[in-house]
């Protein structure tokens, strides 16, 4: 019981408090771990964007990437079911507008943002968030640079909030780092409410991901403004 407390007290009031504009930093939420360097040569490995229906023996592994056009992002129109619209992870200085992939199943993933997978779950339902982004600088390259390190085990107990389009926040604890990562499987057998960051490990064409794996702590009211950053998608390789 003391530990449910603890965790209500020093992550979810003071993150919630956060959405109606009192700092995370004031509330000491970065304490966790010091951010990481986020200056190092990122990698350009793309993110699954799409999962075919597999055949009886089939993997769902991550899908061949092309090319795509120059892409903006948008908000989902009105009456939409509410998707995620910004992550956060503070100790290692990572926030970040989220979109849905735009250009289709094939099209390369832009940057400057997060995208979700649209073939799994949004925060607040059962199953697995799927949130990724490349591994470059002002993205989730920080991911990339902790799991080098013990395998990642100063992410774990890091806090992760994901805003969403209906004016919500949700706050998970960091529980599990997973390293060369080559199919979707798991994310997609998750059956718990999480939320799952995925970056590249290597150039594109590097097949490997490293996964970083949440569950949830609470949620409640964001201020609409935070949870509506503006997405300036930018077309990259």
């Amino acid at each position: 019981m003391s530990t449910v407390l603890e965790r209500l007290q020093h992550r979810l009031i003071p993150a919630l408090l956060a959405a109606v504009g009192v700092s995370l930093i004031a509330a000491g939420l970065l304490s966790y771990t010091a951010p990481v360097d986020a200056t190092a040569v990122a990698s350009d490995a793309p993110a699954p964007v799409a999962v075919d229906s597999p055949g009886p023996s089939a993997r769902r592994t991550f899908p061949p990437l092309a090319s795509a056009s120059p892409v903006s992002g948008t908000s989902p129109s009105p009456g939409k079911a509410p998707v995620a619209s910004r992550v956060v992870v503070p100790a290692l200085d990572i926030d970040l507008p989220v979109i849905r992939q735009p250009g289709g199943a094939n099209a390369f993933p832009p940057c400057d943002v997060a995208m979700y997978l649209l073939q799994l779950h949004q925060p607040g339902e059962p199953g697995a968030t799927y949130l990724y982004a490349h591994a470059r600088t002002g993205m989730f390259l920080p991911i990339l640079e902790a799991s080098k390190v013990n395998n990642g085990r100063r992410m774990k107990g890091m806090l992760v909030q994901v805003y969403t389009t209906d004016d919500q926040l949700y706050l998970y604890d960091i529980v599990e780092v997973r390293r060369h990562v080559t199919t979707l499987d798991a994310a997609l057998a998750d059956k718990r409410e999480a939320v799952w960051l995925q970056t590249s490990e290597g150039p594109v064409g590097t097949f490997e991901k490293t996964q970083v794996i949440a569950v949830p702590l609470g949620h409640g009211p964001a201020d609409h403004k935070q949870a509506h950053p503006k997405a300036d998608p930018v077309f990259c390789h």
